[in-house]
């Protein structure tokens, strides 16, 4: 019997739902409470079906295996030599370079409490000038840590000159949601997410960076066309809010668009096109429900509130994306490649006029994807976890 994937997205999700109605016979209240529950999540999945259809491209995906034994990548940048620099969440950092991998020196303490650590990796629009690198990681503090935005500059295999441009405050001990990504826009903004580490309400509350998307100069100074420059209890980083934890950023230089991706809790994974001011809805509005099998909000919309260019039910778990603009991969120019973690794959959107027409799923029950960039070379590499590994991408 062959099941469509709408139809499997409905049993997976009644399967997670069941027990919880199960043991609601000892408890009448609960067991209504996991009937409204079931029905809530059958719609959601039926919502779906803007389930959209698959492009596949008729080539087969394989990778090829560049270097292993990493641990826990996070983010990686290319550099102008042909070298690729490599974060890992425990706070090191690795040059990977003929085709081996060289420990990187001058990276600093990180606070890594669960998803804590170093993060995203970004070089300056004009690196050939200025040689800085951007980085975000958990800066450990006084009451936990917090998600930092640094640059430093790298001579031979150590980090030079490190510089901290911008720390979010307070310092908290949760141990989830940090983000992070970085982007440059083609007018040398610099762009980085936050989550908002555990604390739904920090996602709509404008007097904390946490649940946004931050906009800075390139020296960490907050630009005076940012939307809530000058307004009494708004933070003047603050660029759009209302997201739960953005690790996914690309800038398409050929539109303007500024693409997010986010995670929802069990359900409810988002792609966002980011715009100044908006508020992206989280926890108002959502696709999914609480890891208790709570409803987080009954609405999947409201007025004033940006709707999802698309959203995955169940999860995904999205981490890292990168935007085709190669002629390497037929049939792939202007696809956003999203990297999966509960997923374990890459989900190949095929984009047209800011909406996706179709998703292609690679790899399929591989590793847990953390991150994918577009070398050079117009090659898509790829960090993943569980093994950690540097993948390169090749159609057959």
């Amino acid at each position: 019997m062959t099941l469509s994937l709408r139809k499997l997205n409905k049993v997976t999700t009644f399967l997670e739902v069941w027990p919880l109605y199960l043991r609601g016979y000892q408890n009448p209240s609960s067991m209504f409470r996991c009937l409204i529950l079931i029905a809530l999540v059958f719609t959601a999945c039926k919502d779906r079906v803007a389930e959209l259809p698959s492009a596949p491209s008729n080539k087969t995906v394989k990778a090829d295996t560049l270097a292993s034994g990493l641990e826990q990548p996070w983010g990686a940048v290319f550099l102008p030599n042909g070298s690729i620099l490599i974060a890992e969440k425990r706070g090191t950092l690795q040059l990977f370079q003929a085709g081996r991998l060289t420990p990187v020196t001058g990276a600093p303490q990180v606070y890594t409490n669960g998803q804590g650590g170093l993060l995203d990796l970004q070089l300056h629009p004009q690196y050939a000038q200025n040689g800085f690198i951007y980085f975000t990681y958990a800066k450990p503090g006084n009451g936990g840590g917090s998600t930092t935005l640094a640059r430093a500059t790298l001579q031979g295999t150590a980090l030079q000159n490190v510089q901290d441009l911008f720390t979010v405050q307070p310092f908290i001990s949760s141990g989830v949601h940090f983000g992070s990504r970085i982007q440059f826009d083609g007018k040398g903004f610099l762009y980085m997410s936050t989550g908002e580490r555990g604390t739904k309400e920090n996602a709509q509350d404008l007097r904390t960076q946490n649940g946004k998307v931050l906009r800075f100069h390139d020296d960490g100074r907050v630009p005076a066309d940012n939307p809530f420059v000058g307004q009494s209890g708004a933070q003047p980083q603050i660029w759009s809010y209302g997201h739960r934890n953005v690790q996914g950023l690309v800038y398409d230089a050929t539109t303007g668009i500024l693409w997010a991706h986010e995670h929802g809790a069990r359900g409810g994974d988002e792609l966002n096109i980011v715009q100044r001011g908006k508020n992206y809805g989280w926890p108002l509005v959502t696709h999914g429900i609480d890891y208790d099998g709570s409803i987080i909000s009954p609405d999947k919309e409201r007025p004033g509130i940006e709707p999802p260019v698309h959203t995955w039910t169940p999860s995904i778990a999205p981490c890292g994306m990168a935007l085709v603009t190669s002629n390497q991969y037929p049939g792939w120019k202007g696809s956003l490649l999203v990297g999966a973690l509960a997923g374990r794959h890459i989900a190949r959107l095929t984009i047209e006029n800011g909406k996706v027409k179709s998703e292609e799923r690679l790899l399929e029950n591989g590793a847990r994807v953390r991150w994918l960039g577009q070398g050079p070379d117009g090659m898509i590499y790829v960090l993943t976890e569980g093994p950690g590994n540097l993948l390169r991408l090749k159609l057959n």
